[in-house]
C-alpha cells in the first residue's frame, strides 16, 4: 500500500514597501521566519516595487509616507497591480486610516503593532477579510455612526462619482479621463462638493465619502 505524502499548504505571497531601512529589515525578518509566508519583493518605493516580479494576488505591507507616490495614491497604485494592501504606518490619524481604506486598503496597523499582529493581519487579509487593529477600530466605528446619523449631503450622481474617485486618490486629470469630461469641469464639480460639505482638503473629502457610503468601510477585528 502506497504511503500518502502530506499535502503541502501553499504559502502566502507577501511583499514589503517601506522606506525606513531598520523597520523594513525588521518586518522582512519577521515575514521570512514565518512558515506560511513566502517573502518576495522588499523595496523602498512604489516605483521600484512596480518593476519587481511580485506575483499578483500578494499581500503587500505598505508604508504610507513614501517618496514619490504616497498616501491614498500609493494604496490605489498597489491595488491596481492586483495586490491586497496592508498599511503599516507611523501615521495613524483618522484622515490617514479612513483615507487609505477609502482607497482600497484591506487592512491598517500602526507601527506600534508587533510581529504577531502583522502576521495575523496578513493571514486575515489573505483569507479574503479586512483587518483594522483594535487600537484603530474606534475611529472606523465612529465614522460609521457619523454616516448613519443626521441628514445626508445632497450630492448629484456626478458629484458622487467625482467624490468616489477623489477618495480613491485620483488626481483631477485622472478623474477627467475616467469620466470623459474636462479637467475644468472636474474642478467645477469639486467646487460644488466643497461648497456643500464645507470641506476643502482631499483627505477630508475622503472621510465624507466613507460617511456617505460612497466608498465602503472595512470590517474591524
Amino acid at each position: 500500500m502506497t504511503e500518502q505524502q502530506p499535502v503541502r499548504r501553499e504559502r502566502i505571497k507577501v511583499g514589503v514597501i517601506e522606506d525606513h531601512p531598520l523597520y523594513r529589515d525588521a518586518v522582512a525578518r519577521v515575514l521570512a521566519e514565518a512558515d506560511d509566508i513566502e517573502l518576495g519583493a522588499v523595496e523602498d518605493s512604489v516605483a521600484k516595487f512596480a518593476v519587481s516580479k511580485q506575483p499578483p494576488g500578494s499581500v503587500i505591507v505598505l508604508d504610507l509616507k513614501l517618496r514619490g507616490v504616497a498616501d491614498a495614491a500609493a494604496v490605489l497604485e498597489v491595488n491596481g497591480m492586483g495586490h491586497k494592501v496592508l498599511v503599516v504606518s507611523a501615521h495613524a490619524g483618522k484622515n490617514e486610516v479612513l483615507g487609505a481604506i477609502g482607497a482600497g486598503a484591506h487592512g491598517y496597523l500602526s507601527k506600534d503593532a508587533d510581529g504577531e499582529e502583522i502576521l495575523r493581519a496578513i493571514r486575515t487579509i489573505h483569507a479574503g477579510n479586512t483587518y483594522v487593529s483594535p487600537t484603530l477600530a474606534s475611529m472606523v466605528i465612529d465614522a460609521s455612526h457619523d454616516r448613519n446619523a443626521g441628514p445626508r449631503i445632497d450630492l448629484s450622481k456626478r458629484e458622487r462619482e467625482v467624490l468616489k474617485l477623489v477618495a480613491g486618490g485620483e488626481r483631477d486629470v485622472d478623474i477627467a479621463e475616467d469620466l470623459g469630461i474636462s479637467v475644468r469641469t472636474v474642478r467645477s464639480y469639486l467646487d460644488r462638493i466643497r461648497d456643500k460639505t464645507g470641506e476643502r482638503r482631499r483627505a477630508g473629502l475622503t472621510l465624507i465619502a466613507i460617511k456617505e457610503g460612497i466608498v465602503p468601510e472595512p470590517a474591524v477585528h
